[in-house]
């Protein structure tokens, strides 16, 4: 199985269509959402009551028991992305927008997936399985490189305008991910272990939060 076809991209659909496709079939789950559907540009999240404008954005309302989803990824890198195919190469041209966009469609598909399941998510749970896509996404499309875990969590800045418990949210999602990136190219990756990789990312991929911290503790 060749890594593109292992995350289902194809060629015909935008990339965050193609990446939500991707997503599913690589966790085996479906939304029915076709995510071109919920994306806003930068001035209909503009008149939203935000308190951050960051490149990506998973904007949740919850009314009537109806829960609302919008999503914004920044134009230029999805443009940059539409020039620069990542299926086609991923490199230093698209390699932080094609992190940009695996966040949003990994936000957008969890989200979807737990309320269709009447399941809350904590925004940590939410932060740490979208690093994890990252690295799945990066091995999966352009396969296994030495310094892609330093790319994704080694030197890392945070946001100016993030809060204290933000900041230490995003720090802790971080690390766990690394954590449990090096428990995968150890276990998989190096030796190309394709199947076995793809039968534990959706083993954790089911796992509640504790399960996961206590999985990776283990793996570490």
């Amino acid at each position: 199985m060749s890594p593109n076809r292992a995350l289902g991209l194809s060629k015909r659909l935008s990339i965050l269509a193609r990446l939500q496709l991707g997503l599913e079939a690589l966790y085996r789950v479906e939304t029915r959402l076709p995510i071109d559907a919920f994306l806003i540009d930068a001035a209909a999240r503009a008149e939203l009551p935000t308190a951050r404008a960051p490149r990506e954005q998973l904007l949740v309302r919850q009314e009537d028991g109806e829960l609302g989803l919008g999503l914004f990824v920044d134009a230029a890198a999805l443009d940059n992305l539409e020039r620069n195919d990542p299926a086609a190469r991923l490199d230093q041209r698209n390699f932080a927008d094609f992190c940009l966009a695996v966040e949003g469609v990994s936000h957008f598909v969890y989200v979807a997936l737990h309320a269709a399941d009447d399941r809350a998510v904590s925004q940590l749970e939410l932060e740490l399985q979208a690093e994890v896509d990252k690295f799945a996404c990066c091995v999966l499309v352009a396969g296994a490189a030495s310094d892609l875990r330093a790319r994704l969590y080694g030197d890392v800045r945070f946001a100016a305008d993030l809060d204290d418990d933000e900041r230490a949210r995003y720090r802790a999602a971080n690390n766990e991910a690394r954590r449990y990136a090096g428990a995968l190219e150890r276990r998989y990756v190096r030796a190309e272990r394709t199947e076995g990789l793809l039968g534990e990312l959706r083993r954790f991929y089911r796992m509640d939060l504790p399960d996961k911290l206590g999985h990776i503790a283990r793996l570490d």
